[in-house]
C-alpha cells in the first residue's frame, strides 16, 4: 500500500470529518483538498496514494470529470465522488461540460466560448497573459476560469516546474469544491417529485448517480467487454467470406455479394446500386412494390413475397458486417487479451442515456454469440421489463397506470382497460410515449386518453412546452435544452420539437432510474471480482467468477429494488427485470 505522507494524515485525521475531498491529478502528483485546505503531494504511484485515502477515509472524491481524473488512478474503484461535469449536465443540460463553462454556471456568470487546445509556447512569456485573461498563476480571474488552468496548459510540465505544478493542483482541487459546493445548493432547490420523499432530495440523488455512472464510464473503457474473437471472426466469416487478402480481393467480395441480391432484380438489376435508397426503392417498385421506402420494418413484412426482398434484407446483414463489424473492426477495437474496448460517455446530450463507441451500443445480434464469459467465469444478464411505460406510471402517478405495473407483463392489464389485445395495447402505451397520432397508433392513443388521462396529461404538457420552445426538467431533474434544438419554425419543426420533449421526459427518466440502478450494482460489486461490462440503454451485463453467479443475480434483483424504492419513493410501481446467468450473450432470452 502507498505510504501517505505523514504531515497529510496528520492534517486529515485532525479534522472533524473528511466528507469530501477533493482531488486533481498531475504530471509528477496529485492535489487534494478539504475546505479547511489544500496540498500538492508528489508521487508517481498516484493510484495507490488514492486507494490509501479511501481505505482510510472513504470520502467523496470531488473532481472536474472523471474522464480527465480516474485514468491517472486506474484500476481503484472509489464508492463515493461529486463529478463536476456530470453535475453539471444535469443541472444546465446542453452540450457543454469543460470546466470553463462548469465553473461559469455555478457562480451565475456568462458561458465563455468553447476551449481550444493551444500549443504551450517554447520561448518568451511562458503561460502569462494567456488570450489577455490573466496569467496561469491566476485560476480565475475578471473574465472567469483561466483558459489556461481550464485547458490543463497551466499543468504542463514543459512550462512549469513540479512545485509550482503541485501547488496548481491543490488550488484546482480546492476549486472543485467550491464549485461543488454551488451545485449542491442548485440541486437542493430543484424540487422533489415523488409521492413520498425519503432522504437526499431527488434530484441530489441523481447528482450521486450520475456521477457514479461517470466514474463507471471510465471503467467501461478500461474493463472492456470480453469477446471470443475466433466466433466472432467465424460469424463475420460466415456472412461475407474469408479476410481478404488485399483490396482487389475485397472488392471482388463485394461484387459477389451484391450479385445474389441483383440476380433477383430483373434485365435492369445489374446497375442498380444497393447503397443507394434510391436506387433500391426504384428496383423494388419495378416489381409490383409500391413502398414509400425501404426501412426494414417494410421489408420484413414481404420477406416471402418475393426472393429479391428476401435477398436484399441477408445482403443488408452481409454488409453491416463487411463495413462496420468487419475484419478490420475486429482488428481495431479487440484487443490482445480479448476485450472489446471503446469510449464510454455517462450522458449524451439530450435525455442522457449512457453511450459507447467502438459499435458497443450497436452490436448486431449476429455478433452476440460472441460477446462469451472467459474460462472459470460467467456473463449476468439482467434486462429492466417495460421500464419506460413503468416509468411513465412513476412520474404521472397515473392510478391506473400504476396498477397495471404491478402485473407482471404490463400490457396485460392496459389491453384488458383498452378492450384491445395485447398488440394493440403495445401500440397504444408507444404511441403515447413517442407521440404517434396517424393510423393503428391515433385509435389506439385516443383509447389511452379515456383509460390514462393523468398520464396522457403528463405528456401533453411536456409536448406543448416542446412546442413553444421551452426547456423541460425530467423527474430526475435534468434539464432538457429544447432551446438547443432547430430554430421554432410554424408547422413541421414544431411538432418535431412537441414530440421530442414528450419522449424525453420519460426517457430521461429512465435513463436517470438505470444509472441510479447501474451504480448500485457497482457499489454491490465492490471488492469481488465481478465487473459490469456493458450498459445497454436497459440492459446490464456482468463478468463474474463462476462462483458468485448467484450472488451477482440476486444483486441485481436486490438493487433494482432499493433503487425503485427510493427513486420512486410513494409511487406504487413495480420495476421488473429479467435476469439470467449465461455462457454467451446469445444464450440470455
Amino acid at each position: 500500500m502507498h505510504v501517505v505522507d505523514q504531515p497529510l494524515l496528520t492534517a486529515l485525521r485532525g479534522l472533524p470529518a473528511v466528507p469530501r475531498l477533493g482531488l486533481a491529478v498531475v504530471p509528477g502528483g496529485v492535489g487534494l483538498a478539504v475546505p479547511q485546505g489544500h496540498w500538492g503531494v508528489p508521487t508517481d504511484d498516484p493510484a495507490g496514494l488514492v486507494y490509501a485515502l479511501e481505505a482510510e477515509f472513504a470520502p467523496r472524491w470531488t473532481w472536474w470529470s472523471a474522464a480527465s481524473t480516474l485514468g491517472r488512478t486506474a484500476p481503484v474503484h472509489l464508492a463515493r465522488c461529486h463529478d463536476l461535469a456530470a453535475v453539471h449536465r444535469v443541472v444546465e443540460g446542453g452540450h457543454r461540460e469543460d470546466p470553463g463553462a462548469v465553473w461559469a454556471a455555478a457562480h451565475g456568470r456568462p458561458v465563455p466560448p468553447p476551449p481550444s487546445r493551444r500549443p504551450a509556447p517554447t520561448h518568451g512569456t511562458g503561460l502569462l497573459d494567456l488570450d489577455g485573461a490573466g496569467t496561469a498563476d491566476d485560476p480565475v480571474t475578471d473574465g472567469g476560469l483561466s483558459p489556461a488552468w481550464a485547458d490543463g496548459r497551466a499543468f504542463d510540465p514543459g512550462e512549469t516546474g513540479t512545485a509550482e505544478r503541485l501547488d496548481r493542483a491543490g488550488r484546482w482541487a480546492a476549486l472543485a469544491l467550491d464549485v461543488a459546493d454551488a451545485q449542491d445548493a442548485r440541486l437542493a432547490a430543484l424540487p422533489d417529485r415523488r409521492a413520498e420523499p425519503t432522504g437526499p432530495a431527488l434530484p441530489v440523488q441523481t447528482g450521486f448517480a450520475e456521477s457514479a455512472a461517470a466514474a463507471l464510464a471510465v471503467e467501461l473503457s478500461r474493463t472492456g467487454l470480453p469477446l471470443d474473437r475466433a466466433t466472432a471472426e467465424e460469424i463475420v466469416g460466415a456472412a461475407v467470406g474469408p479476410r481478404p487478402v488485399d483490396a482487389a480481393a475485397e472488392r471482388q467480395a463485394r461484387a459477389d455479394r451484391d450479385a445474389l441480391v441483383r440476380e433477383h432484380l430483373g434485365p435492369g438489376g445489374a446497375g442498380v446500386d444497393l447503397r443507394n435508397p434510391a436506387h433500391v426503392l426504384a428496383a423494388l417498385r419495378g416489381l409490383g412494390f409500391d413502398l414509400p421506402d425501404t426501412r426494414a420494418h417494410r421489408l420484413e413484412r414481404l420477406r416471402d413475397a418475393h426472393p429479391a426482398v428476401a435477398a436484399l434484407l441477408l445482403w443488408r446483414k452481409a454488409e453491416r458486417l463487411a463495413t462496420t463489424y468487419g475484419y478490420p473492426w475486429l482488428d481495431e477495437h479487440v484487443g490482445p487479451d480479448g476485450r472489446l474496448r471503446g469510449a464510454w460517455s455517462s450522458a449524451d446530450a439530450a435525455a442522457g442515456r449512457m453511450t459507447a463507441q467502438a459499435g458497443l451500443h450497436n452490436l448486431p445480434a449476429e455478433l452476440r454469440p460472441a460477446v462469451a464469459a472467459e474460462p472459470g467465469h460467467v456473463l449476468v444478464r439482467a434486462d429492466l421489463g417495460q421500464v419506460e411505460p413503468r416509468v411513465l406510471a412513476a412520474v404521472s402517478r397515473d392510478p391506473g397506470l400504476v396498477a397495471a405495473t404491478r402485473d407482471e407483463d404490463l400490457y396485460a392489464p392496459v389491453a384488458a382497460a383498452l378492450g384491445a389485445d395485447r398488440p394493440t395495447a403495445k401500440i397504444a402505451v408507444l404511441a403515447a410515449m413517442y407521440g404517434q397520432t396517424s393510423g393503428a397508433a391515433g385509435e389506439a392513443l385516443r383509447r389511452m386518453e379515456r383509460a390514462y388521462p393523468r398520464a396522457l396529461a403528463y405528456l401533453r404538457a411536456a409536448e406543448e412546452a416542446g412546442k413553444e420552445g421551452r426547456d423541460v426538467r425530467t423527474y430526475g431533474g435534468r434539464l432538457v435544452r429544447i432551446s438547443d434544438l432547430a430554430p421554432v419554425e410554424p408547422g413541421a419543426a414544431t411538432a418535431a420539437r412537441g414530440r421530442f420533449a414528450r419522449n424525453a421526459v420519460v426517457q430521461g427518466a429512465a435513463a436517470e432510474l438505470f444509472k441510479a440502478w447501474a451504480a448500485t450494482v457497482r457499489a454491490g460489486l465492490a471488492g469481488t471480482d465481478g465487473r459490469i461490462v456493458l450498459c445497454l440503454h436497459d440492459e446490464l451485463l456482468l463478468h463474474v467468477p463462476e462462483p458468485d453467479a448467484d450472488r451477482a443475480a440476486a444483486l441485481l434483483d436486490s438493487a433494482l429494488q432499493q433503487t425503485a424504492a427510493r427513486w420512486a419513493a410513494g409511487s406504487g410501481v413495480r420495476f421488473v427485470a429479467d435476469v439470467s446467468v449465461v455462457r454467451r450473450w446469445s444464450e440470455a432470452k
